[in-house]
């Protein structure tokens, strides 16, 4: 069955198949990459058949599937290119419509279990990330001017974009939804010259913003909260929230943008950064909510902007990353390779074949499955910010270092 579900499915290139039974399998029409995997055990092979979407990450990690010579990120790219836009796999086609309707079920996010959802992914051991981020410890899709930078310049560039956008005054308040390891903030108040509350539903997170805050001699214009967005009641200049929109769920999209509007001042500016889809609404991964981020989606634009609408808010800016979040995993994924080992004293190889898998899938998808980057610029009137763009151009000039 899967030797015949593969046969259709695979159209282009060539993808290379061991069967458990010794027997060695091509398919696609041999033309472009090449990529492979060995399958190990029968009870592997049989669940490729029923639910890919989730057991062809478990068998990775279970070391029942292995990648030819390796090539994991090679391999799934050639999967997505065939397998994204016609969904020829029948499982996945039962599946896909099944998944579309448990969408609210599975993104279900009070405050409660989104702190659950936080904690099983952002309060892993703080050493893991500083083992594969830049030194700022920026978890979210860089900024690549040219795509030859650095990791640590294009993150530096991406803070000087999306500050460029706020149009931030000395002295104008700044709340930071979902602040991460307080890289932002402390870049708003060092910079800029803002003072900002960063929040967060992460124990980890917030230990570390703190201790960072109080060494860089910040923590009087930069402090940190463990706080749902939800329960924010108090007016700022200015919002900004950059990878964590991801986690509010499609139940809560009306929630998040009616707590902006209230938040905002009447001439604030708000900046939301987040992973959307470009080819229109869909699920989540399987896999992906299953070990990496339950309760997450990243929605496609047209699912974000009638919230945006009936909120009240304006949409005053929205620009698409393209690429951009690839180069960055791509350099996550160097980085993770080379510090494998210590990873794995702090965990063990299921766990670093999980984070592989991740990170390449990851990759693979902002290249070949329709996941792309937008930034969404808001605010409540019309007049809060000049006619044209210029400014963003001047601001992020005046900001890069010499």
């Amino acid at each position: 069955m899967l030797d015949a579900m593969l046969s259709r499915a695979i159209r282009h290139g060539r993808l290379t198949v061991h069967f458990p039974d010794g027997r060695i399998r091509h398919y696609g029409d041999g033309e472009g990459p090449e990529a492979g995997f060995r399958i190990l055990t029968r009870r592997a092979a049989w669940r490729l058949v029923t639910n890919p979407g989730l057991s062809f990450g478990e068998s990775y990690m279970d070391g029942a599937i292995q990648p030819l010579d390796g090539r994991l990120l090679e391999l799934l790219e050639l999967l997505m290119a065939n397998w994204v836009p016609g969904c020829t796999h029948p499982a996945e086609r039962l599946l896909a419509p099944w998944r579309l309707v448990r969408r609210r079920i599975d993104q279900f996010n009070p405050a409660p279990r989104a702190r659950r959802n936080v904690a099983h992914h952002y309060d892993l051991n703080g050493r893991l990330y500083a083992l594969f981020l830049d030194r700022d410890r920026q978890y979210s899709c860089a900024y690549f001017p040219t795509g030859t930078e650095t990791l640590e310049a294009a993150q530096a560039a991406k803070k000087r974009h999306i500050a460029a956008k706020l149009r931030l005054a000395p002295g104008q308040e700044v709340l930071d939804i979902g602040c991460g390891w307080g890289g932002m903030a402390l870049t708003l108040a060092r910079d800029l010259g803002a003072r900002v509350t960063g929040i967060t539903l992460s124990a980890e997170q917030l230990a570390e913003a703190r201790r960072r805050a109080a060494e860089a001699g910040l923590a009087d214009r930069c402090r940190f909260e463990l706080m749902d967005y939800r329960d924010w009641t108090r007016p700022v200049d200015r919002i900004v929230s950059v990878g964590m929109f991801e986690h509010v769920g499609i139940g809560n999209f009306a929630t998040f943008f009616r707590t902006i509007h209230r938040a905002l001042k009447p001439d604030g500016v708000a900046l939301v950064h987040a992973i959307g889809r470009s080819d229109g609404p869909g699920s989540t991964n399987p896999w992906l909510s299953k070990y990496i981020f339950p309760g997450g989606y990243s929605p496609a634009l047209s699912e974000v902007l009638p919230a945006v609408e009936r909120s009240g808010l304006l949409a005053t800016d929205i620009e698409i990353l393209r690429l951009h979040y690839a180069l960055t995993l791509r350099e996550w994924r160097r980085r993770f390779a080379s510090n494998r080992d210590a990873i794995q004293s702090l965990y063990d190889e299921r766990f670093c074949r999980m984070f592989e898998f991740y990170l390449a899938a990851s990759e693979a998808s902002f290249r070949r499955g329709g996941l792309v980057n937008w930034q969404l610029q808001l605010t409540r009137r019309l007049d809060a910010l000049p006619l044209t763009r210029d400014y963003m151009v001047e601001t992020e000039r005046a900001l890069a270092p010499a």
